[in-house]
């Protein structure tokens, strides 16, 4: 049995993402929100305080932290939402086994200790003992066996993660140690295990969520704010937190966050523009670093003329991403080639952000050869609460002209997108960011066949077969390869047009510290406090 310290990275080097510093600390707005799946590793950070004010970082105990949030929950259960912004703030309110850590390690939260049978199939956890639900109950093994039920569908219902679809059995040998088998090797099941665990029989997860967090819910009121307050019985001494509550306020418009973070009405913006903490002034931090993330326009392979490769390859030659990332992302940005940021540098495979040159005559070309010579329509479909994506859409739009590709920009609601976009595939065209995690089938697996939520709607055999080659091979080098090969076929298909990694910088208000920086995108409140100042 391995007892787990503060991390484990050694024992599952497969598991380790190197870190890579991407040069500029700019941000992309609103661009670090997204829709559901991915992973990765954040390099660096940069702090900057803006003016020359020397404060004291004394920790205080207590305090309120209100946060400008551009969306609104998708819902409340940990196993039910499929938006990073709703996860990155109820992360807070659950705790998994492990948790994600900066460096991309996996660091131990409500798991103890932990074993893994010679075959890797079977995984024994040992639970901390005397962790108690945010309503008083002693969290135990039945509540893992529960949460990781419901997940799997060994519940005879309908799985909620395919992230737990190898699980073939649970067992309790007693109060505090679950013994997970697996039906075949999953080298991506470590990672999986940061999924929240939630109390047995309770299913009122969506109305009052319950965990065993550092924070506990309070409430959510539609169009205003969530709120979470302290957890005074958390179980983690070094986690404790010192603030006493944690508001997320709704706000959509980013202009007016800023204004709001200078007037003292908030205290804190996730995701800022450069010309939005230049406007803030002195008396500010700005927080920077890259985020692991993939911003592209999705394409949905099922409609004509999108299923034709050609017409997917045209559009892709027809984009010029590195004036998207020098206008939109103010030059914060790293071009990208396949639906996998360099941040992943074990896995990240070289040269396919050149695989299509900007080339309207090439474009123009391949339409021809497909029967399109004079362009068609097509509607890009944006979540219209995040300016950076419709900038993007804007700049595509008017580079598709050049090839006879007339396309409308429809703005939608961002829980209209969720629900006909990324459940249903109802739509041709979208922008979006799709959010790191800590494994590379995470990242990719979303494009597989089977997927439930591949809203791409791509499908292709050799893919398929590569990343589920890549999620049993345990040899690091050999699964690097896999997943390699098949960034190169999403590439070749032209999936999709994967445009960029943009920087993310966070403003927070010159007293508020601690905030840090994850592979995945993550707000540890548990680690920030106000100084005396």
């Amino acid at each position: 049995m391995l007892k787990l310290r503060k991390t484990f990275v050694a024992c599952f080097s497969t598991l380790a993402i190197v870190s890579m510093v991407i040069s500029g600390c700019g941000s992309s707005g609103g661009a670090s929100s997204s829709a559901a799946p991915t992973g990765t590793s954040t390099a660096a950070s940069d702090t900057k305080s803006q003016g020359n004010n020397k404060e004291s970082t004394a920790r205080v105990e207590g305090g309120t932290v209100r946060v400008a949030m551009a969306t609104e929950p998708d819902n409340l259960d940990p196993y039910m939402s499929a938006a990073t912004d709703t996860g990155s703030m109820m992360d807070n309110v659950f705790d998994g086994l492990f948790e994600a850590g900066e460096n991309s390690e996996l660091v131990p939260a409500i798991a103890e200790s932990y074993k893994v049978s010679e075959d890797g199939l079977t995984y024994t956890f040992v639970i901390r003992k005397g962790i108690k639900f945010h309503d008083g109950s002693e969290l135990t093994a039945e509540d893992v066996e529960y949460s990781y039920a419901k997940l799997s569908g060994l519940n005879g219902k309908e799985p909620l993660s395919s992230k737990f679809a190898a699980i073939e059995k649970i067992d309790t040998p007693d109060e505090f140690t679950v013994v997970v088998k697996l039906k075949d090797k999953d080298a991506a099941f470590l990672a999986a295990n940061i999924v929240a665990i939630v109390p047995k029989d309770y299913e009122e997860q969506s109305g009052k969520p319950i965990g065993a967090g550092p924070f506990k819910f309070v409430s959510y009121t539609p169009g205003q704010q969530l709120v979470l307050e302290k957890n005074d019985t958390f179980y983690d001494e070094e986690r404790k937190p010192a603030l006493d509550r944690v508001e997320f306020k709704i706000m959509p418009d980013t202009n007016a966050s800023v204004l709001a973070l200078q007037s003292g009405d908030i205290d804190m913006i996730p995701g800022i523009s450069a010309q939005g903490a230049l406007q803030l002034g002195d008396g500010f931090q700005i927080v920077s670093g890259p985020q692991n993330m993939v911003q592209l326009m999705a394409l949905n392979n099922e409609v004509k003329p999108l299923d034709d490769v050609k017409v997917r390859q045209a559009i892709n030659h027809a984009i010029d991403k590195d004036v998207i990332i020098q206008t939109v992302a103010e030059g914060n940005g790293v071009k990208l080639g396949s639906n996998m940021s360099p941040a992943m540098k074990m896995y990240y495979q070289e040269g396919l952000e050149d695989r299509y040159q900007p080339d309207p005559e090439k474009a123009k070309t391949l339409l021809k050869e497909a029967g399109y010579e004079k362009g068609f329509e097509l509607t890009i479909t944006v979540p219209s609460n995040y300016t950076f994506h419709v900038d993007t859409a804007q700049v595509i739009a008017e580079q598709l002209k050049g090839v006879g590709i007339q396309a409308t920009i429809k703005q939608v609601e961002w829980s209209s997108w969720l629900e006909d976009v990324y459940n249903n595939a109802k739509y041709e065209a979208t922008i979006v960011g799709l959010t790191g995690k800590i494994d590379p089938h995470e990242v990719l697996g979303r494009y597989e066949t089977k997927y439930s939520k591949n809203f791409f709607k791509f499908s292709n055999a050799g893919f398929d077969d590569l990343v589920n080659r890549g999620r049993l091979e345990i040899d690091e080098a050999k699964r690097a390869d896999l997943y390699k090969q098949a960034q190169t076929i999403l590439a070749d298909q032209a999936a999709a047009v994967f445009i960029m990694d943009p920087s993310r910088s966070v403003a927070l208000k010159g007293n508020l510290h601690g905030f840090k920086m994850y592979p995945v995108q993550k707000y540890d409140f548990a680690a920030m406090y106000y100084s005396e100042s």
